[in-house]
Parts: structure tokens; C-alpha cells; sequence
């Protein structure tokens, strides 16, 4: 594989996914550079997800290419996906801890899976990984015993434990306290940074978010509407850019999804009469 900083790490070539007859993607190309934080913004439903899930192999692209490290993801099978896949790391919204297992359980849990290390390595490790985002100490408690923002960063040292290259980051800000919310935000930076990752962040925290990126690509209608730094996306003329980066209301992004009108619905003629 190409090395050099300046091949993308991750590159999706008009890569066309829906569900259904419901177009997510369409001919979308996205390029992710090795060794940064970038961003995955824009509308709900707008496939910034599903972006993550053909990274990830669990979704194959109905056309187009998803290469992660100048391999096609869509066309692995068996042994070799799993092999990229355990160069990636995922953060799932909300943690999704296992429930039944303890903090230290839930990170030993891709060591165990996926190694034939020696117990006595995995708990070095473990504790290695807790320490990283502030937990060791919370080794034994049970997921119903840590609040929702220590549970994130139990799910970050989880996602963290095989050493990835590329960690995915799906909402990792939602439902979290401010306190909390900056706590993740730097790990992530620094976690980045001190591991020599590359961060793919989807969230719709704007001021959190485009602190810590290096990299932001705001998707809309199944392509890139905007990207680039944080500076360079927040002065975007285009008018959706424009009304995500500021929550304005009024703009591309209605209120209403689309249907029959109000008339139709409720029997009412347009000249007023039932």
C-alpha cells in the first residue's frame, strides 16, 4: 500500500448506495487523508452513516468504488475483510456497550475475539487503554453503574484496543453534558494525534466538531456540498451549507417532508369549500 501523506487513506469514487427506492448516495467522491480528523457533517438522513457502514464492509455500494488503504471494501470476502476490518475501529452512537459485561470485560472483548494473546498481555492492555481515556479505575463497574459520558470513552478505549489505524466516530457527542461533550472531543483529538490515527467524526455538533477537525465535508442531497478546513467551510456561499453551519430555519432544508397538499389530506378545496 502507498504510504505517502499525500494518498487518501480512505477514497470513495462515485459511489452511488440506497435503501429501496430512497437514493442515499449518488455518484458521491469523498477523499479522508491519512492521519487526520475529519468531520462527517450535514442533514439527518443524509447518508454520513452510511458512509461509515461501506467503510466498514457492512454495507457493499450498488456503484462505485469504497477503497480503504487502495483496497476495495465492497469486493472482500471472508478472512481478507476481517482483516481490514481489524485495522479500523468503530465508536457506535450512544457507546452500545455490552450490558451484561463489565468496563474491563467490554474492552477486553476485540482482544479476545480477534488475538490469541496471553490473559496476563490483555489485561496489560486493557488497563493500558482505560488509562488512555481517564477510566482505569472504573475497571470493574458494570455499564448501569457509569454515566452516559464515561460510557463513551469505555466505548472509545474498546474501539482503541487493537491498535486501529482509522477509528470511526459515529455521534459520539450526542446526549452528552458540556463537560462531557469537550472530555470526548479531546480525546479524540489527542488520541489522533498521539496514536497517529485517522478519525472519520459524523456529527452535528458545529462549535465542538469543527474545533478538533482538520478536515470538514458537509454531505447533502447524496454528494459534497462543502468541503475543506473548518474556516473554509463556516464562509461557504452555498446557501445549504449556509443554513446547516449557522441552524438557520429558513433555507434548502424544510421543515416539512415532502407530500400531498394540506388540500388533498384534508378534503378542503382550494376555493375554501369541504
Amino acid at each position: 500500500m502507498d504510504d505517502s501523506p499525500l494518498t487518501p487513506f480512505v477514497e470513495l469514487r462515485n459511489v452511488t448506495f440506497g435503501y429501496g427506492d430512497r437514493a442515499v448516495l449518488d455518484g458521491l467522491n469523498l477523499s479522508i487523508p491519512r492521519g487526520k480528523v475529519t468531520a462527517l457533517m450535514g442533514a439527518s438522513g443524509g447518508g454520513k452513516t452510511t458512509v461509515l457502514r461501506l467503510i466498514g464492509g457492512q454495507q457493499r455500494a450498488q456503484q462505485g468504488e469504497v477503497l480503504f488503504d487502495g483496497q476495495d471494501v465492497g469486493t472482500l470476502q471472508g478472512p481478507a475483510l476481517y482483516a481490514a476490518r481489524r485495522r479500523m475501529g468503530m465508536l457506535f452512537q450512544f457507546g452500545a456497550l455490552f450490558t451484561d459485561l463489565s468496563v474491563f470485560e467490554n474492552v477486553a472483548f476485540p482482544l479476545r475475539e480477534h488475538t490469541d494473546l496471553p490473559e496476563a498481555l490483555v489485561r496489560d492492555i486493557v488497563l493500558m487503554k482505560l488509562n488512555a481515556v481517564g477510566l482505569r479505575g472504573a475497571r470493574n463497574l458494570m455499564p448501569s453503574e457509569v454515566s452516559g459520558g464515561m460510557a463513551r470513552r469505555v466505548a472509545l478505549a474498546r474501539a482503541i484496543a487493537l491498535d486501529p489505524e482509522l477509528v470511526m466516530y459515529d455521534e459520539p457527542f450526542a446526549g452528552l453534558d458540556p463537560i462531557s461533550l469537550g472530555t470526548a472531543a479531546q480525546l479524540i483529538r489527542r488520541l489522533n494525534d498521539a496514536m497517529g490515527l485517522t478519525s472519520i467524526v459524523v456529527s452535528h455538533d458545529i462549535d465542538e466538531t469543527f474545533h478538533i477537525a482538520d478536515q470538514v465535508v458537509v454531505l447533502a442531497n447524496g454528494k459534497v456540498a462543502a468541503q475543506g478546513t473548518p474556516a473554509e467551510v463556516r464562509a461557504s456561499t452555498d446557501p445549504l451549507v449556509h443554513q446547516f453551519v449557522n441552524a438557520l430555519a429558513d433555507g434548502p432544508v424544510r421543515l416539512h417532508y415532502p407530500g400531498p397538499d394540506v388540500e388533498q389530506d384534508f378534503g378542503v378545496a382550494r376555493g375554501g369549500e369541504p
